[in-house]
């Protein structure tokens, strides 16, 4: 199944730079020595052009599934008494920080593109309102949407029992980590502890992923067999060089971003998936604030596009199927409280 319905010649180097710097907000702070970074440098030099599956531009905008208003949907706003915070139009926070999920286009630094936006113009074409975006600092969503500022934020907001305290939540994505390794490495599956014995695997410090792959780490080691080592940089794209030069293993990070720079660049695979809350199950949901009556009709439009396929092009637009739930539910358990 195609990804986009458009596609467009762009050079690897590039695509691939763009990519990880795109998602350098899931990368935690690192000790990164001079030498590394000299090391990693001249992996982005020298590559031939490729072909990208990803519209990049504003035009991917207008290439969006889009689906007619959902009755059961319409009526069901109606009859919560929510009104909007702009007459006719959902107000939308996005947040532009990380491809594939919300990122401005290269070509006017100003459209969003992503599947949070694209999830979003599909609940508002269902609730029979106008999509309006806003672009907000990730940071910033909570108050906002609390304050009414925003009637929903869709920027990979992963439900939890703290923020249920405030918000309401109708899930829409599985979060989802992975292992991603050079695209010539003969690893073909990490999926358990045994899998990562004697690796070096890139990971952000204090991170879900850290900590699940210490874990594991610490379980070959009890079972005789080499741990591994957790390796630390303080950028996506140092350790997405240090990956295709060889001086990794694997990296360990966010599964959209993993199959971005996957498929944009062809230097990399992704070789296994777990859920972001393992062992707990984690998703992600739109929230909106607590009690508002918005999220029940969020909900039917959700399964409604899940139900008539319109969900699955969604996610396949960005190579993200591998996170889609079954259901939307409404305020499901979440991650434990810290």
């Amino acid at each position: 199944m195609p990804l986009t319905p458009s596609t467009r010649r762009a050079g690897i180097g590039l695509a691939l730079l763009t990519a990880v710097a795109l998602s350098g907000l899931t990368a935690c702070s690192a000790v990164v020595t001079d030498e590394d970074s000299a090391a990693a440098a001249p992996a982005s030099s020298g590559t031939t052009a490729g072909e990208s599956p990803f519209d990049l531009t504003s035009a991917n905008a207008d290439d969006r599934p889009r689906i007619d208003p959902v009755p059961e949907a319409v009526e069901a706003l109606e009859a919560s008494g929510f009104e909007p915070i702009q007459d006719g139009k959902l107000t939308v926070a996005v947040s532009a920080y990380e491809a594939p999920l919300g990122f401005l286009a290269e070509d006017d630094n100003a459209t969003l593109l992503g599947i949070e936006p694209d999830i979003a113009s599909l609940v508002a074409d269902g609730l029979g309102l106008e999509f309006a975006p806003e672009n907000v600092a990730w940071a910033d969503w909570p108050l906002g949407v609390e304050s009414g500022k925003y009637d929903v934020v869709v920027s990979n907001v992963t439900v939890t029992e703290e923020r249920k305290d405030l918000f309401d939540f109708a899930t829409h994505r599985n979060d989802v980590l992975a292992f991603s390794v050079a695209a010539d490495s003969d690893i073909e599956s990490i999926t358990k502890a045994e899998d990562v014995a004697g690796l070096k695997v890139v990971v952000g410090s204090g991170t879900n992923q850290e900590k699940i792959l210490l874990d594991w780490f610490a379980e070959n080691e009890a079972n005789g067999l080499e741990p591994g080592e957790p390796v630390y940089y303080d950028d996506n794209a140092a350790g997405q060089l240090a990956l295709v030069s060889g001086r990794v293993d694997a990296v360990f990070g966010p599964n959209p971003t993993a199959a971005y720079v996957a498929a944009v660049s062809g230097e990399s695979k992704v070789v296994g998936t777990l859920n972001g809350g393992y062992p707990e199950n984690a998703q992600i949901g739109v929230t909106t604030a607590k009690g508002n009556g918005l999220i029940d009709p969020v909900a039917i439009v959700l399964n409604s596009i899940i139900e008539d396929g319109t969900y699955a092009e969604a996610l396949a637009r960005w190579d993200l199927e591998d996170e889609a739930v079954e259901e939307s539910l409404v305020n499901p358990p979440g991650l434990p409280r810290p």
